[in-house]
């Protein structure tokens, strides 16, 4: 801080307002490093108002001679910093000027979070409450901190952890103040489309298709509107269905002596047929289930209802109710649900019976609300009896786990007793959470008081289930470890911090067995113990990368306090696919049962299975927002192993599409057929053809653009850097613990579909791979190499006219050098003009022929598919192959960087990414004007003096030119 008094230092305190309400902190006198630990709570008047009521805090000086203050610096907070107490930790910001003239050094650290606890009540506000006084109603922590909340009132009170001083904070996730972005029918971006170029084969290339979506007929990116009206589900083909719920019953008759029933419904259209649960000796019952028939299937005039008894073997029907479809209504969403009615039983003479059944029958769309959990007629084949389980073919959202990375440093052990006294311990520390441990080196002293000082990086995921143990082990013989203490400790417990600040260190105590590690009473029994001196952290500063860092689909830190607002949506419609190849035999038939899954962010989704298909026709639609736009979607099809006929318990993997975001116009609709290709141990294979429609809205232009000079990761990744080994680990790890996650859901996502989603064995050697890598690396350079040709042309008068120009423009070069840099920017301002009429209009997708697949040996493919470790005979042999396909898998990654880097420098004019083109090119323009006025020699003598500018005046993380250039989008995308 900045020192007010004349003697180096100053009384500072800090003023809150927020909401109309005001509130001040103690005097620290003389202390430019004040440390207050005080808590202040705010009532919100209106919780819907939450995220336009900033927070201020301004630091004062507090003068004694005059009773006057002086305003140090202020610093303002709004919406994206309140967060639940579990998202909260402690962030230090920089104090902001409070006008133009005044003076602003230092920093304050705030915890800012929200709760709806009603037995809190807010601080006394000024000037009720002493400046001098600690508020006596706020209770500290046994650890000394305070903790800063905003009272929510007439709320529900959260769940509670008990404490025997005072209750901890409130656990429960609150939503307060986050809201959820719905996208509604936008009109597409009028744009025509040229198709570009592709040297891949035909059947390989990219399709445009002009589907009759939800909202129009799209031709080009341009909605042409039909007589139907505009929907949410305006990305998806309208499929009408037919719609059945069956509610519940009354007074069934019994065809049963004994007078039991067991009763049933069987929902009958055409060939199709449905069965609902069963209920024991029971004549009332209630099933509420929904039956959707797809309508071009439905082949018959009446829907047939049957009740049926289950313990009847023959004539088993309780009685009919038979529907004509032609009477059958249309429900349009947002109308209300159709109400059911009693429907009086007949049998088969159509005769009234006695008992009602309850129904409801209506037509309506996938937009319907009983849509997605409803049985569908794709579940079965035509004719089938048997209905596939629901649990594996209804459409589902998945959200993957909120991933932690857990930094821990061993430092050093104290009074260690091993079981052999005689001699001091070779200790070791082992440190394990879940299935992943890490070792120290062994460490031989003259004391029991070993010191190690190593760190480790884990993964860890929310609702963290796992503990972090320690193990001291003694090093006793070659094959002879005994252990001389454990201690537990929970990762609820760990500290978060979101930048590299400072985290206190604690001793532990050893004991001799896990369950007394666990006991934390068990401490208070013996005077005696064997302590393990840690550091230990969650460090939500980093993006825990469990995807390639080339199709991360996220890059936004572990901490939600570090969010930024969203910059637009991103609109899927998954339409159909066509022509798909058998992956099962059924009934003596090639058939396969195919889902699609499309990953991005932390949000994965599954369409429905549709069963006995080779042209699947899903239309559903799903929404993402868009916090990045150099991310990366991907959309992969599979074969459902769980409905009979497949030979193995895993999924096939049928194809995956990846489209980076950058690559796509603000609000342009693009509908597409993208080729389905999985490269097998023969060779490339089409598998068939995937049919989406895509379209990115932006929601803050400004904020978009600006995305394009900040760091493309969490600044973190800067100031403490993981190396590349620790990256490879921990993605590793971070991808099991997601498939894991994932695993356990219902119906689950398998770890099949999440490994091959996230290219979970892309970093190992493939000669195919690093053939490709190379030739995009020729094909980069290939420039300079047509320039050297062209200017080896122009030597040899192969063209005198091109000659004697370039004689006349060296010259004149020559004689003007301040020309030089004015002509470079101005003719890549007028190349990259140029090649926007030649922009490409389609989404990047897999190419055969950039990845080496439609020309590689059958030797490197086995090479390639062969399993890791090595399966050969000779231990020799493995060792040095493995090694081999180690150390070649990181040149190939470095080859990949380098083919990047130059990648991206054609795509400054490229139009490939249309908004950093046009920010290039603007900048281009600027450039040339500039240096056209500016003479050279200052140009040149400012760029030295940057370039050897004071490290004073020099950033930890990267500049904005640099974050441009690695934000450009290069050909990874298209790549196997």
């Amino acid at each position: 801080m900045l020192a007010k008094d004349g003697q180096g230092s100053f009384c500072p305190f800090v003023e809150l307002e927020f909401d109309g309400q005001r509130c001040r902190t103690t005097t620290k006198e003389k202390d430019l490093s004040p440390v207050w630990n005080e808590s202040f709570y705010f009532n919100v008047s209106d919780p819907n108002k939450l995220s336009s009521l900033p927070l201020e805090a301004f630091v004062y000086n507090h003068n004694k001679a005059n009773n006057a203050k002086t305003c140090l610096g202020k610093v303002r907070l709004t919406a994206p910093s309140f967060v639940n107490y579990s998202d909260a930790v402690v962030l230090h910001y920089p104090l902001e000027k409070r006008s133009i003239f005044s003076r602003a050094k230092g920093e304050l650290g705030l915890k800012v979070f929200v709760t709806d606890d009603p037995s809190i009540k807010p601080s006394n506000p000024l000037p009720a409450m002493e400046p001098d006084v600690v508020p006596k109603s706020i209770p500290k922590e046994k650890n000394g901190k305070r903790h800063t909340f905003f009272h929510l009132p007439n709320a529900k009170q959260p769940q509670q952890q008990q404490q025997k001083v005072t209750p901890a904070p409130p656990q429960q996730q609150m939503n307060y103040g986050v809201h959820e972005m719905k996208s509604g029918p936008q009109a597409s971006k009028v744009v025509n489309m040229f198709p570009g170029s592709s040297s891949q084969p035909f059947d390989y290339a990219l399709k445009e298709t002009s589907p009759f979506l939800g909202g129009g007929r799209i031709v080009g990116g341009r909605v042409i509107r039909g007589d139907r009206p505009t929907s949410t589900y305006d990305l998806v083909e309208q499929m009408r269905f037919l719609f059945v719920r069956v509610v519940k019953a009354r007074d069934l008759p019994s065809k049963d002596a004994t007078g039991s029933l067991d009763p049933y419904v069987e929902v009958k259209v055409g060939n199709y047929k449905g069965i609902t649960k069963h209920y024991e000796k029971k004549q009332n019952p209630e099933w509420n289930q929904v039956f959707a028939f797809s309508r071009e299937t439905v082949q018959s005039s009446v829907l047939e209802v049957v009740v049926k008894d289950k313990n009847l073997v023959k004539d088993d029907s309780v009685g009919f109710v038979r529907i004509d479809l032609h009477e059958v209504p249309t429900r349009v969403p947002p109308d209300s649900p159709l109400a059911p009615e009693w429907y009086r039983l007949e049998d088969k003479k159509g005769e009234k019976k006695k008992g009602e059944l309850v129904l409801a029958v209506w037509y309506g769309t996938q937009a319907d609300e009983a849509f997605p959990d409803a049985w569908h007629s794709d579940a079965i084949a035509p004719g089938d009896s048997t209905s596939v389980s629901p649990t594996y073919i209804r459409s589902k959202v998945y959200h993957s786990p909120r991933l932690w990375y857990v930094r821990v440093n061993v430092i050093e052990a104290q009074d260690l007793v091993p079981a052999d006294k005689s001699r001091f311990p070779d200790a070791y520390v082992k440190v394990q959470i879940g299935n992943q441990i890490l070792k120290t080196k062994p460490v031989q002293t003259r004391n029991m008081n070993p010191i190690w000082n190593e760190e480790f990086m884990f993964v860890a995921a929310e609702p963290f289930e796992d503990h972090l143990t320690f193990t001291v082990e003694d090093h006793a013989g070659p094959s002879k470890d005994e252990t001389i203490g454990r201690t537990v400790i929970a990762l609820n417990s760990i500290d978060r911090r979101a930048d590299d600040r400072f985290v206190r260190n604690r001793w532990y105590n050893l004991e001799k067995s896990l369950s007394d590690a666990m006991d934390s009473d068990r401490a208070k029994k013996d005077k005696f113990h064997s302590r393990l001196h840690v550091c230990v952290c969650l460090d939500g500063g980093y993006h825990v990368l469990d995807e390639s860092t080339q199709y991360s689909s996220d890059l936004r830190p572990t901490a939600k306090q570090l969010w930024k607002s969203s910059i637009g949506v991103l609109e899927l419609g998954i339409l159909n696919a066509d022509g798909l190849q058998p992956m099962k035999t059924r009934d003596g038939k090639g058939t396969s049962d195919t889902y699609c899954v499309a990953k991005y962010g932390h949000k994965w989704v599954r369409t429905r299975t549709i069963v006995n298909s080779l042209n699947p026709k899903y239309n559903e639609q799903y929404t993402w927002e868009v916090y990045d736009t150099a991310t990366v979607l991907t959309v992969g099809v599979f074969d459902n192993s769980q409905i009979g006929g497949s030979d193995n318990t895993r999924d096939n993997k049928i194809g995956k599409v990846r489209i980076r975001i950058s690559t796509l116009e603000t609000g342009r609709v693009y509908t597409h057929c993208y080729p389905l290709l999985v490269l097998h141990p023969s060779g490339v294979k089409k598998l068939g053809e995937l049919h989406l429609a895509i379209r990115f809205s932006s929601t803050s232009m400004v904020n978009m653009m600006s995305q394009y000079s900040r760091p493309l990761l969490p600044k973190m990744h800067y100031k403490r850097p993981l190396s590349v080994i620790q990256q490879d680990i921990l993605r590793h790890q971070a991808v099991n613990i997601v498939a894991a996650r994932l695993g356990r859901a219902e119906p689950p996502l398998r770890r099949e579909v999440v490994e091959y989603m996230s290219d979970a064995n892309a970093h190992l050697w493939s000669m195919r791979r690093s053939k490709a890598n190379f030739l995009r690396l020729t094909s980069v350079f290939s420039g300079l190499f047509s320039a050297g040709k062209w200017f080896g042309e122009v030597c040899t008068w192969k063209n005198p006219i091109t000659t004697v120009l370039v004689h006349i423009l060296f010259a004149m070069l020559v004689c003007f050098p301040e020309l030089i840099l004015p002509t470079v920017f101005l003719y890549m301002f007028l190349i990259g003009v140029w090649n926007y009429r030649y922009r490409p209009r389609y989404p990047p997708h897999m190419n055969p022929s950039l990845s080496c697949a439609d020309a590689v040996s059958p030797d490197e493919l086995d090479e390639e598919f062969e399993s890791f470790p090595a399966s050969k005979s000779s231990d020799i042999v493995r060792m040095r192959y493995d090694r081999l396909r180690s150390v070649a898998g990181r040149i190939q990654t470095v080859v990949g960087d380098i083919a990047t880097q130059g990648e991206r420098l054609q795509a400054l004019l490229s139009w490939r990414d249309p908004r950093a083109t046009t920010i290039f090119v603007l900048l281009c323009l600027v450039a040339a004007i500039v240096l056209y006025v500016t003479p050279f020699q200052m140009i040149a003598l400012l760029a030295g003096f940057y370039v050897m500018r004071h490290p004073r005046f020099r950033h930890k993380t990267p500049s904005a030119p640099i974050n441009f250039f690695r934000r450009l989008p290069a050909r990874t995308d298209s790549m196997l």
